[in-house]
């Protein structure tokens, strides 16, 4: 069946209150759903998808068939081994921001320009969607973004990941992408609208996020995790490798910047006045780059264990 969908116009409506509630309910049980009506032309759209798949051809592929995946999946076969690869993905990647503009791809007519264009719309689209956790969570508006921030005004990162999943022969020898949670915020996924691939874990059991034209995939981080003491969680997703079918992703991350500081959200500790149960904090407080430190040494290995890590990195 895949994940919940959100007509995202009903936000601006007489549905507003509904669309809300079921925000806050896939946010609190999902960790992802799909974004429909957002705002975004799909002129654009298609521009991105366009000039993200002539760029691989361009100026990627050619690197990518020599590439440190590609050759280990070759010498497995070629000693007719039984072994699956472990620690590296069937992955073409590369990041876009504004720190690193001068890096981006440029032989592809159009990229800069086109990719430029969506990132402001998308940004746009991830205030809006962090007001929303806002409201739901009943928080302050513009809570999320000002801790991202680290009280400076727009020092929060956002940086966009261009990644392509080309076909795999062996899929059962490698992972496309290993499964993880994001270490960061709001994540706003543009992926392919007809190659599968991408899968969370829900309930146990490893559950296709479907391929919808058009659409945005929202899933939170798990910083949104810490700010919301646990009420939204970040899940583990993968990528699954296909034999045929190219699959694009275009993953943009809205995360605090590396000074801010991040912990549970003061409104949501305290005294219980219905239940009478006293909510305590449940992550520690930490520095945003700390974080990173330890995410960067244990990304696929369980998220709790990086929690109790930055706490020690905190505490000393």
């Amino acid at each position: 069946m895949g994940i919940p969908i959100v007509d995202f116009s009903k936000v601006d409506g007489n549905e507003r209150a509904d669309t809300l509630a079921l925000i806050d309910h896939y946010c609190q049980e999902w960790g992802f759903f799909q974004l429909i009506n957002h705002g975004i032309s799909e002129d654009l759209l298609d521009r991105v998808k366009k000039v993200a798949t002539e760029c691989y051809k361009l100026e990627r592929e050619a690197c990518f068939k020599n590439s440190k995946p590609v050759q280990l999946l070759n010498e497995l076969l070629g000693k007719n081994s039984d072994e699956k690869i472990e620690n590296v993905d069937w992955e073409d990647v590369f990041l876009l921001s504004d720190e690193n503009n001068a890096e981006w791809p440029s032989k592809t007519p159009g990229f800069i320009e086109t990719m430029k264009e969506y990132r402001t719309e998308l940004k746009k689209l991830g205030h809006k969607v962090m007001e929303i956790m806002d409201e739901n969570l009943g928080l302050p508006k513009g809570y999320i973004k000002n801790t991202f921030d680290g009280g400076v005004e727009n020092t929060a990162f956002f940086g966009t990941k261009v990644s392509h999943y080309p076909p795999c022969p062996h899929p059962e020898k490698v992972n496309a992408l290993r499964a993880h949670t994001d270490a960061g915020g709001v994540v706003l996924l543009f992926q392919d609208d007809e190659v599968k691939g991408l899968q969370m874990l829900k309930d146990g059991v490893w559950t296709d996020v479907q391929p919808m034209k058009n659409s945005i995939v929202i899933n939170t981080g798990d910083q949104i995790e810490v700010l919301s003491n646990g009420r939204y969680n970040s899940i583990l997703h993968r990528v699954v490798p296909q034999t045929d079918g190219q699959r694009r992703s275009i993953a943009s991350f809205y995360n605090p910047s590396l000074k801010a500081t991040i912990a549970p959200a003061p409104q949501l500790l305290g005294p219980k006045v219905e239940n009478k149960v006293s909510e305590v904090a449940k992550y520690p407080k930490f520095v945003f780059g700390d974080y990173m430190s330890v995410y960067l040494e244990q990304k696929f290995q369980p998220k709790e264990p990086r929690f109790q890590a930055v706490k020690a990195v905190s505490e000393s």
